[in-house]
């Protein structure tokens, strides 16, 4: 099973399950979020969005592909580009922390540790452009699929709750904490088959 995670750009935006290319839940604040859902320019306003983000900050999302396969994405960015996160009882989020949005994969691929691949890709890349913490808003009652995370999930990557609330709770990755693990793993298993790969061979007679 081939994967790779893709960043997210305007040309594999149609990848995105389509409820997620035309929610802007997060990208826009409560009232013109629902000027656009009134107007019917959600699609339009998601790519705004997508494309000043990518110009203004850098990369904000990844599609996860199986097989070539578009199974997933999440989205990422600071706060100040992400006005309803404001909205949450637990905000603000760090000032030294980029938001992770939201993320999804379909049905039939989950429970195959795409999650934790998707957070692991995300801090990487967070990691090397200077950032310390990833922050999400998590639900603590979530039930179905939705645009705010479910704070298990979360908890079950490596977050840590840093504002409890019954509903929304706010949670943190210390990007370095995760990495190291990831790195730690890496290493032994370069250590084992290097081992495997530099056992000397027989001397001729």
């Amino acid at each position: 099973m081939g994967r790779r995670l893709v960043p997210l750009t305007l040309d594999n935006l149609p990848d995105l399950p389509k409820r997620c290319r035309s929610c802007v839940f997060w990208e826009l604040d409560p009232v013109s979020g629902q000027a656009a859902l009134k107007a019917g320019t959600q699609e339009l306003e998601k790519e705004a969005w997508i494309s000043a983000v990518l110009l203004e900050w850098g990369s904000c999302g990844r599609v996860v592909y199986v097989d070539d396969v578009p199974v997933g994405f999440v989205l990422y960015a600071p706060p100040a580009y992400v006005p309803r996160s404001m909205a949450f009882p637990t905000s603000p989020v760090s000032p030294d922390a980029v938001q992770l949005m939201t993320a999804f994969i379909i049905p039939g691929y989950q429970d195959q540790g795409l999650g934790r691949v998707m957070v692991q890709t995300v801090a990487k890349d967070l990691l090397r452009r200077g950032f310390k913490a990833i922050e999400a808003f998590g639900h603590a009652q979530w039930k179905e699929p939705a645009c705010v995370l479910p704070a298990d999930h979360l908890l079950a990557v490596g977050f840590k709750t840093v504002r409890p609330h019954p509903t929304y709770p706010r949670l943190r990755l210390e990007l370095r904490t995760t990495l190291s693990w990831k790195e730690d793993v890496e290493m032994a298993l370069d250590r084992l088959l290097g081992a495997v790969q530099k056992e000397p061979a027989l001397r001729p007679l």
